[in-house]
């Protein structure tokens, strides 16, 4: 059965002097400052939509080569992914790096790095992001 997940945002003035609050419909608790300055200079303390989609693509890796490790025997102790994805002013967003550090019992560099490059491929959130690039830098712990 499918799920359909939402978010909202309120934007107020124009695209540089405006800004809006993001709100995670699922916690209505969750509100997120958001401005043009934060995505283009980085503001501490206001997010910008390639913070959100990091999280978004970090959790969903994160949960694939979770799944992807036991299916092949080799249950994950932990796995730690950032997703640090990259925004041009002029271009839009031109790629996501995961970085990923997983503590794997029982398994070989080989294998791990050629499942870390299958959950790279196969996670929902990578195929979503298929116009652009996505690299990965896989340690084992």
């Amino acid at each position: 059965m499918a799920l359909t997940s939402e978010s909202t945002t309120v934007w107020k003035g124009d695209l540089k002097s405006g800004a809006g609050t993001l709100t995670l419909d699922s916690s209505h608790a969750a509100e997120f400052p958001v401005s043009w300055a934060a995505r283009t200079e980085g503001r501490e303390g206001i997010t910008n939509p390639e913070e959100l989609l990091g999280a978004a693509h970090s959790a969903c890796y994160s949960m694939a080569f979770s799944n992807i490790l036991a299916s092949f025997g080799t249950a994950p102790e932990s796995i730690q992914t950032t997703a640090a994805v990259t925004f041009d002013p002029a271009s839009g967003i031109t790629g996501s790096h995961l970085l990923v550090n997983a503590k794997v019992p029982g398994i070989s560099e080989e294998d791990f790095q050629r499942l870390a490059e299958e959950a790279k491929a196969t996670c929902p959130v990578s195929r979503a992001l298929v116009g652009i690039p996505i690299t990965i830098e896989a340690d084992l712990a």
